[in-house]
């Protein structure tokens, strides 16, 4: 006898490569949830500091949730993240690092605002980087060119999803939105501090605006590089 199985409203997919250390922390901040309509998928992206039999093990304690671990050899984070989501099956799709810690509303609130905005693609929210708040600002279609400015942990609609560039080392949330905006898809700001990314992760550190415009150290021309190959591959000036 057959059986249909259920879509989850949303796929929380999780990229992991050398954090498994903060992966507990986050998936608690998943299961204490008050929304409760999700898959996780966790994409283990040839990690060196945890094997595989360990993850299984770490992820045990949690065995009200529902989570697939993928195994592959190292390939980057938006390789990491396109799979996951070719895995999954949610309404809505979010992206989260394992140095992310959600707020217990966060899911609530984001999917509310989707299924109430069927005009718009994709909701994100202000987070703390450590110490560092970041308020953003409401959707802007002008300063999303000039700048980025919108977090990768946002809940997507999963039609509207193009995947993420493969080539590019730095900013592939930057250019992902800018992707999203020439196909005629907008965001909607939840004007609230939703998550907290936790120092020392695979999030690009925080940096003073005044450095990175005058391109003094390492990280600041880095980061001038990125902004310059996302201008170029967008045609923004």
């Amino acid at each position: 006898m057959g059986f249909t199985m259920i879509t989850p409203k949303v796929s929380i997919i999780i990229p992991l490569y050398n954090h498994a250390q903060a992966l507990a922390q986050c998936l608690q901040s998943i299961k204490n949830q008050t929304f409760q309509d999700y898959e996780i998928i966790i994409v283990n992206d040839g990690s060196t500091d945890i094997k595989p039999m360990q993850l299984e093990s770490t992820i045990k304690q949690f065995n009200n949730l529902t989570i697939r671990i993928i195994h592959q050899p190292n390939q980057g984070a938006p390789v990491a993240r396109n799979r996951g989501f070719n895995e999954s099956r949610g309404v809505y799709v979010l992206f989260c690092d394992a140095d992310v810690v959600m707020r217990p509303d966060m899911l609530e609130k984001m999917s509310r605002v989707l299924d109430e905005n069927p005009n718009v693609s994709y909701v994100y929210s202000s987070f703390k980087f450590g110490w560092k708040k970041f308020k953003l600002w409401e959707f802007d279609a002008e300063k999303l060119k000039q700048m980025p400015y919108i977090h990768t942990t946002s809940l997507i609609r999963r039609e509207h999803f193009p995947g993420f560039d493969p080539t590019l080392k730095r900013m592939q949330d930057w250019d992902l939105w800018l992707t999203m905006l020439e196909q005629g898809h907008v965001g909607k700001l939840i004007p609230e501090i939703l998550f907290a990314v936790k120092t020392g992760g695979t999030m690009s550190k925080w940096l003073p605006s005044f450095l990175t415009k005058i391109g003094l150290g390492k990280k600041a021309s880095q980061y001038q590089e990125a902004v310059k190959i996302i201008k170029d591959k967008h045609h923004l000036l």
